[in-house]
């Protein structure tokens, strides 16, 4: 595994200001105005938009929190952004085709593209899953550790029900990709919609943390800023999604997009492997995520980022003996030699899973 060359990481981090830029130019027109609103001792970003004719009122959005640099400076020159979709198309193609960095496939990136647009990373939701994993770090990884049927979304419930704003409805939204898209009846017989899916089995997901019991994980999260979708609870998805990251999908001509940091990725997909029900579909599952695990590990090893990894890492650790236990348990369902290399690197950065048991 290699990292590549810096060109391209330095055209990967343009491209991805490029982006946040145009984002601004599309979503926020010059002729509004920002406001910011403090709410609990911090500061939001607020956009009031002009009535677009008579008998109607002044639109308020939510933009974001105001100690977020990127979105500040946003906010003090949007008047200056120009949309470049003509030049970011080539810097897609370049970095696809010359530096070999992963792509979605064309339904994936459609997907992403049109939820992007509707406002779902505005509002803080975090893309995660195999679509968020082809994302990463600038470092070449396997095109089969990413290929997916599905899209998968979280946001923190806090989150979904304070900003005041909310997308358009989801299902409306896919239609407009597909007109097949329906919802999916959740397995606790709820009403409520946590998930969407397509004729050809495609599937749009939206989740949530549980910190609560687990008796919690069947009752579905009302989640206003989701255009009227509901959200599964997941143990240990607050972890995932804590202090997100700003990267970008390759496709047309870029998409920003908001994942979970990759140190976070890993050790999540770690503890999640350790849950997995121990039948066929389970086992595939599992061995998964264990895989991707590994190669994050070794990515950000490569990348240099392993002083991250170990913050991650500890703060896992010390959440308690479960969190442990599910550490533990992931590392052992790992193959003989990609044990070995674990074990090895959480010593190297101050834990020994498995000191107790010797």
């Amino acid at each position: 595994m290699k990292q590549i060359d810096l060109m391209y990481r330095t055209m990967t981090a343009e491209l991805g200001q490029r982006l946040l830029d145009a984002s601004f130019s599309a979503d926020f027109p010059v002729e509004g105005r920002f406001v910011g609103v403090n709410n609990k001792g911090r500061k939001y970003w607020y956009f009031d938009q002009p009535p677009e004719g008579e008998g109607y009122r002044q639109q308020r959005r939510y933009v974001g929190p105001a100690d977020d640099p990127e979105i500040d400076k946003r906010v003090e020159d949007f008047k200056a952004i120009k949309d470049d979709a003509k030049a970011r198309r080539k810097f897609v193609s370049t970095l696809v085709r010359e530096a070999g960095l992963p792509e979605p496939d064309r339904f994936t990136g459609d997907v992403v593209e049109a939820l992007a647009n509707a406002g779902i990373f505005r509002l803080r939701a975090c893309l995660v899953g195999s679509v968020a994993f082809s994302t990463h770090l600038g470092v070449r990884l396997p095109a089969a550790s990413f290929q997916t049927a599905d899209a998968d979304f979280a946001q923190d419930y806090a989150i979904s029900a304070e900003v005041g704003d909310s997308l358009p409805p989801i299902l409306e939204i896919l239609k407009g990709l597909d007109p097949t898209f329906r919802p999916v009846m959740h397995r606790s017989g709820s009403l409520r919609v946590t998930g969407f899916i397509n004729r050809s089995g495609y599937k749009v997901e939206f989740l949530t943390g549980n910190r609560g019991p687990d008796d919690h994980m069947d009752k579905l999260a009302d989640m206003p800023a989701l255009g009227g979708a509901s959200a599964e609870p997941l143990r240990f998805l607050d972890f995932l999604i804590y202090e997100p990251i700003r990267a970008v999908m390759l496709h047309k001509s870029g998409i920003s997009v908001i994942v979970p940091a990759p140190e976070r990725y890993a050790i999540h997909k770690l503890i999640v492997a350790s849950r997995r029900v121990v039948d066929t579909l389970g086992s595939a599952k599992r061995d998964k995520d264990l895989r991707r695990a590994v190669l994050l590990f070794e990515a950000l090893d490569v990348a240099n980022r392993l002083y991250e990894l170990s913050d991650a890492l500890h703060e896992a650790w010390e959440r308690g003996e479960a969190w442990r236990s599910a550490i533990k348990t992931g590392i052992g369902y790992m193959s003989r030699a990609d044990r070995a290399k674990t074990e090895a690197l959480f010593k190297e950065l101050g834990v020994d899973p498995f000191k107790e048991d010797r």
